[in-house]
């Protein structure tokens, strides 16, 4: 590992992500580098021409003010223009924040506030209209920037269309040179702000350097190779950080070339047509490549199907093998290799993954089924673990230190630790500098020691192998990826007065549910004012009236809410809820675990 440790560090050290983005224009110039769409209407950037654009983008954002420091949002879709002026951004020093399509207004207006942004790009009208709200309730605002121009409202001297911006862009006459720019930025300063969910529910802006992610990007390299000028895919959003670091830091640092998908059904045609060499997915879309694959081969005739079995029972084996820490003997590793190109392969080719040499899932535990089953198909999926603190992936799994339920081994140049009540400490080139303050400041969130709490119960094996046992923060994370803070939806759920408790349901699963029990103590005055002759709770917690109230509850708590927080669906308990009946602890309390396991059918017939 040592010697992997010195060579990342030598590939690291004195770089940043402008520097890396002009040696790829120099010495891949007409290598592609970014493409939108697949087939006839694909369009493609080579390195030289994407620097270009980001050149012209770079000076049309230093006219408009932007400088060193500066904090830029940006809504928009997965499109070019959303690589360029990110990158424009990061050449005057200033910070880009992707921001979740998925946010309310009322979100919004906090990420905007608190990030102090001078800057806001925006795509069109719908994004416009959700910003409206409240963009004269931001004093830091200077500059609305709005690709689509048919929907700039007048009247508003902010707002400026992306091609005005263009044309403020005076290449012949730069205000600082481009080359002059590039050189300018500093391997530890600020790249780039990735706002996620605290446990109180508000977001907070995790702010991660140069250095940072050139190392979580090559790390992946030096673990598990790629080819050159590796084809990857972009489909999941900017705001993320997985997609941050591996649609536009990962390909700069080797010089990748990277399809953007930009609608979710088109991601299986896009798979298909542009054949990864990596590819980084959550459990709910491994879920679904499995059970496509298992369609596939239920459908093969008789005699194609015993072979492909015979071919599946010796990748497992080998899979299985490896898992424990021992290397298949060479007489079974030769027969699949002789089987994988005739007999596997081909199936695997049916998702695009037939040159796959890196598969990843993270965000959430993965099923062993799936894994199995995938592995079964010569496709080996790993886990890795990790924060927007910790730039993505802390803790990798290699075809080397793997097994089922773990998440790897530490990065090179990261250290891993259990603290003294089980919680996963990390240390090292991947934790970031600090959180942002309201003031434009970095607040370290490390100890004296260079620790970060991680916020998750863990453990190391012998191995060095880590294992998540359970989250110390109540996060819940959806089978998606989608980080949601459960607090903050219980407390708009119990804003109405029938509600007396509310518990969010949805860590590794699909979506958010509820559980709601009714007060008790307003119940018997809203039956008697709504004409209802019963007072016992049970029977109102199944009563028509009662249910159509609280639908109109849920509807309200969810307009307070991103499309990924909302409640999909809820069921009423039979209360009350006590520290004596378990569900609460004695400071009233959700007893979390209690209630997963008490209302196990009620929650899974949710789903």
């Amino acid at each position: 590992m040592s010697s992997v440790v010195e060579q990342l560090n030598i590939a690291v050290e004195g770089q940043t992500i402008t520097r890396l983005l002009r040696h790829n224009a120099r010495r891949f110039p007409e290598q592609p580098a970014l493409t939108s769409g697949i087939g006839p209407r694909a369009t493609t950037l080579s390195w030289s021409g994407l620097r270009a654009e980001v050149a012209v983008l770079a000076a049309g954002l230093s006219a408009i003010g932007l400088r060193s420091r500066d904090r830029m949002l940006i809504a928009m879709s997965k499109r070019p223009e959303h690589w360029i002026v990110d990158l424009a951004a990061i050449h005057l020093g200033a910070l880009p924040c992707t921001t979740y399509d998925t946010l309310s207004t009322e979100q919004i207006g906090f990420v905007a506030r608190h990030s102090a942004a001078t800057v806001v790009v925006l795509e069109g009208a719908e994004q416009l209209d959700r910003w409206r709200p409240v963009l004269n309730d931001l004093p830091h605002l200077r500059t609305i920037i709005v690709l689509d121009p048919d929907v700039l409202p007048a009247g508003d001297a902010r707002l400026v269309s992306y091609a005005d911006l263009r044309g403020e862009a005076r290449p012949e006459q730069p205000s600082t040179p481009f080359e002059t720019l590039t050189d300018a930025v500093l391997p530890d300063q600020p790249l780039t702000i990735v706002y996620t969910s605290g446990t109180t529910g508000e977001p907070k802006g995790v702010v991660l350097s140069h250095r940072n992610v050139i190392h979580e990007s090559l790390m992946q390299d030096h673990l598990v190779p790629v080819p050159e000028h590796p084809r990857s895919i972009a489909y999941l959003p900017l705001a993320h950080i997985a997609e941050r670091v591996l649609g536009i830091y990962l390909p700069i640092c080797n010089a990748g070339h990277v399809t953007i998908c930009a609608e979710q059904d088109q991601l299986l045609p896009t798979m298909v047509a542009v054949r990864p060499n990596g590819f980084f997915g959550v459990p709910r879309v491994w879920e679904k490549l499995a059970a496509g694959l298992r369609a596939q081969l239920d459908a093969l005739p008789a005699d194609r199907a015993e072979i492909v079995t015979h071919a599946r029972h010796i990748a497992l084996e080998i899979f299985q093998l490896r898992s424990t820490g021992n290397p298949p003997p060479a007489e079974l590793a030769a027969q699949l290799d002789e089987l994988d190109d005739k007999v596997l392969r081909p199936i695997r080719a049916a998702i695009g993954l037939d040159d796959c040499h890196r598969a990843v899932s993270g965000a959430a535990p993965i099923p062993r089924e799936v894994l199995e089953f995938l592995a079964s198909l010569g496709l080996p999926v790993y886990e890795v673990w990790g924060l927007s603190e910790t730039t993505g992936a802390a803790t990798v799994s290699t075809p080397d230190a793997f097994s089922f339920g773990a998440v790897g081994r530490p990065g090179p140049a990261v250290d891993v630790s259990v603290a003294a009540d089980g919680e996963l400490l990390v240390r090292g080139a991947v934790v970031f500098p600090g959180y942002l303050t309201a003031d434009g400041g970095i607040q370290d969130a490390t100890d004296d020691d260079g620790w970060l709490p991680t916020g998750d119960i863990g453990t190391i094996d012998e191995r060095g192998l880590v294992s998540i046992v359970d989250r110390k923060k109540e996060i819940i994370i959806t089978t998606g990826g989608k980080n949601i803070a459960p607090t903050k939806i219980e407390s708009l759920l119990r804003m109405h007065p029938l509600v007396g408790q509310a518990v969010a349901i949805g860590d590794n699963r699909r979506y958010v549910t509820a559980l709601l029990v009714l007060d008790e103590d307003v119940l018997p005055g809203w039956a008697q004012a709504n004409g209802l002759d019963s007072a016992d709770q049970g029977a109102l917690s199944r009563h028509p009236d009662v249910l159509a109230t609280l639908d109109k509850a849920v509807t309200q708590a969810n307009s307070g809410l991103s499309h990924v927080e909302q409640v999909k669906n809820y069921r009423v308990l039979a209360g009350p809820w006590t520290a004596e009946t378990g569900e609460l602890t004695p400071k009233l309390s959700l007893r979390r675990r209690v209630i997963d396991e008490r209302y196990a059918a009620e929650i899974n017939s949710m789903y």
